[in-house]
C-alpha cells in the first residue's frame, strides 16, 4: 500500500529537478555565467532524480509471484523451472534507504524545446545489397534475424547496430566515428561467440536489438517524441482561458535514451556463458564469487561491455560529456540487471502498480521494461522463428544438463534431455511469462502515449502560464500534427 505522502513528496522532487534544469538551460545560453552554481545545480538535479527513482523502488517490494500458476496448469518440472528463473530463490533482507526531507514550495515549470528540429545529416554506411535488402524489413515484429546472420556470415548484431545507430542518428549526434562503432559491434560479437551457445548467441542479441527498435518506433513511444527528442520529464499546469486545469505527466525519451534502449539490447547478454545464474551460484563459479551472487551474469554483461569501451579503438562513447556517459551507464546497467529473469515478477508487479497509481509511469522501469519483454519475446514471434529459438534454448539447458551430470550434481529444471517434455516448457513459459509480460507492456505504452492527442494543424501548443517559457519562442513548422498535452 502507498504512504499518503509519497504522491506529494514524488511530486515536488519531480518539480524540483524541472526547474533547477531549467537553470541550467538559462546557464547552457549565456543568460547566466556562473560556473559554481551550474555545478552545484547539476549535483542538486541528480540528487533530486535520484531520489525520485528510489521513491518509486520503495513502493515495489521483491515478492514473487506464481499465485497464478495453479498446480494443474503445468507439469511439476515446468513450475519448478519457472521458480527456479523467473522467482529469486533467497530473500536478500532490505536495506533501509535514505530518505529526503520533504520538500516543499513546488515550482510550476512550463515545457521546453532544446534543440527542437535538429538539422543532421544521415551518414551513409556501406551495406552489401542483399543484406540491404533484408534491413528493409527491421521495422517488422517477424524481422528474421537467422537469415540476416546467414546471409552476413555471421555479422547480424553488426548489421542490426550499424542499421540502427545509423536510423536514429546517433552516429551524428554524438560524433562517433562508424570504423570505431564498427570495431566495439565486432568485439561485442567475439564475446557473444566465445562459449559457441545455441541461443545466447549474436542472433539473439540482433533480435532483442531489433525488437527494442520495434517497440520504440512502431508502438509510437519514440515516434511521439520524434519532433521533440530533448524533451525531458515535465509536470507542468495548462492554462485554457486563463484558468488553472490540472497538472499533467508527460515521460518521453532523449536521444540518451533511446540511445541506452539500443545499445543495451545489444550489450544485455555479452559473453554468456551458456550457463544460468543458479548454475554459477551452485558451482561457486568465479562469475558468482566476483559478483556475490547477485545478478551474477547480467553484472557480467554490462562490465565486460564497458571494459571494452576502455579501448580507443573501440570508444563509441569518446565524445560524450561527462553528464551524458554518468546518465547513460547509470540507464545501461538497470537496463541490462533488469533482464535477470529472477526479477521478472517484480518487474511485472511493479508497472501494475505504477498503471494503476495517477503518479504515470517512470521512464527507467519502462524502457527496462522493454527490453526485457523483447528478452523472453520469441514466442510472440511467427512460428517458424518461435520454433528455432525453441530448438536453441532446450539445447542450451541440455548441455548445462549434461554439465551437471557429470559433476554429480541434480539435473536444473528443464536441462535432463532424456525427460523433458518440448511443449509443456513452452506453453507454460508462453502462458504464466510471455503473454502477461506482453500485455502488460501494451498497457504501458498505451498509457504512456495516451496524453498525446492530434489536433488540427489550425490548433496550437497550450502554454504553461509562465513568462519564462521557451514556448512562447517556439515556431512550429505547419507540416507537422500539433499535440496538446491533456
Amino acid at each position: 500500500m502507498l504512504d499518503n505522502s509519497y504522491g506529494f513528496h514524488n511530486l515536488a522532487i519531480r518539480k524540483h529537478a524541472c526547474r533547477l534544469r531549467y537553470v541550467l538551460h538559462q546557464l547552457n545560453g549565456g543568460q547566466l555565467s556562473m560556473d559554481d552554481l551550474k555545478k552545484n545545480l547539476e549535483y542538486m538535479a541528480l540528487l533530486l532524480e535520484t531520489e525520485c527513482m528510489n521513491e518509486t523502488r520503495r513502493i515495489c517490494d521483491e515478492e514473487d509471484d506464481l499465485a497464478d500458476v495453479k498446480p494443474e496448469a503445468v507439469s511439476d518440472e515446468v513450475r519448478k523451472w519457472l521458480a527456479a528463473t523467473f522467482t529469486k530463490q533467497s530473500v536478500l533482507s532490505k536495506r533501509e534507504k535514505p530518505k529526503l526531507k520533504s520538500v516543499a514550495n513546488a515550482i510550476l515549470t512550463g515545457i521546453f524545446f532544446d534543440k527542437m528540429f535538429r538539422k543532421s545529416q544521415v551518414l551513409l554506411i556501406s551495406t552489401p545489397p542483399e543484406i540491404a535488402a533484408l534491413m528493409k524489413n527491421v521495422n517488422s515484429w517477424s524481422f528474421d534475424c537467422f537469415r540476416l546472420n546467414e546471409v552476413s556470415e555471421g555479422h547480424a548484431l553488426k548489421y542490426v547496430g550499424l542499421e540502427l545507430f545509423n536510423r536514429y542518428r546517433f552516429l551524428d549526434r554524438y560524433k562517433i566515428p562508424v570504423q570505431i562503432l564498427e570495431n566495439y559491434i565486432g568485439a561485442l560479437e567475439v564475446g557473444y561467440s566465445k562459449h559457441n551457445n545455441p541461443y545466447h548467441n549474436v542472433v539473439h542479441a540482433a533480435d532483442v536489438t531489433a525488437s527494442s527498435h520495434f517497440m520504440l518506433s512502431q508502438t509510437g513511444f519514440a515516434v511521439c517524441f520524434s519532433f521533440i527528442q530533448d524533451l525531458k520529464v515535465h509536470w507542468y499546469l495548462i492554462d485554457v482561458k486563463g484558468e488553472k486545469v490540472k497538472y499533467c505527466h508527460v515521460t518521453s525519451l532523449s536521444d540518451l535514451d533511446i540511445l541506452a534502449v539500443i545499445f543495451g539490447a545489444m550489450i544485455h547478454d555479452y559473453q554468456h556463458t551458456g550457463h544460468t545464474n543458479n548454475f554459477h551460484i551452485q558451482t561457486g563459479s568465479h562469475y558468482a564469487l566476483l559478483y556475490n551472487d547477485r545478478n551474477v551474469l547480467e553484472n557480467h554483461h554490462v562490465s565486460a561491455s564497458f571494459r571494452l569501451l576502455k579501448e580507443d579503438d573501440k570508444n563509441i562513447m569518446k565524445r560524450l560529456t561527462r553528464e551524458e556517459f554518468r546518465e547513460l551507464r547509470n540507464l545501461l546497467i538497470e537496463i541490462v540487471l533488469a533482464t535477470d529473469m529472477s526479477s521478472h515478477f517484480a518487474q511485472i508487479k511493479t508497472m501494475k502498480t505504477m498503471l494503476s497509481s495517477p503518479e504515470g509511469i517512470d521512464k527507467t522501469k519502462a524502457v527496462c521494461l522493454i527490453v526485457h519483454a523483447c528478452d523472453i519475446s520469441h514466442a510472440s514471434k511467427p512460428w517458424e522463428l518461435h520454433s528455432r529459438w525453441t530448438e536453441g534454448v532446450l539445447e542450451e539447458f541440455f548441455r548445462q544438463g549434461d554439465l551437471e551430470a557429470s559433476m554429480g550434481l541434480p539435473y536444473s529444471p528443464l536441462c535432463d534431455r532424456n525427460t523433458v517434455h518440448v511443449a509443456d516448457s513452452q506453453i507454460g513459459f508462453i502462458d504464466f511469462i510471455v503473454e502477461p509480460t506482453m500485455i502488460i507492456c501494451g498497457e504501458m505504452l498505451t498509457r504512456i502515449i495516451e496524453p498525446l492527442v492530434p489536433l488540427q494543424s489550425s490548433h496550437t501548443f497550450l502554454p504553461c502560464d509562465n513568462s519564462d517559457s521557451l514556448l512562447a519562442s517556439v515556431d512550429v513548422p505547419q507540416e507537422h500534427e500539433t499535440f496538446v498535452f491533456l
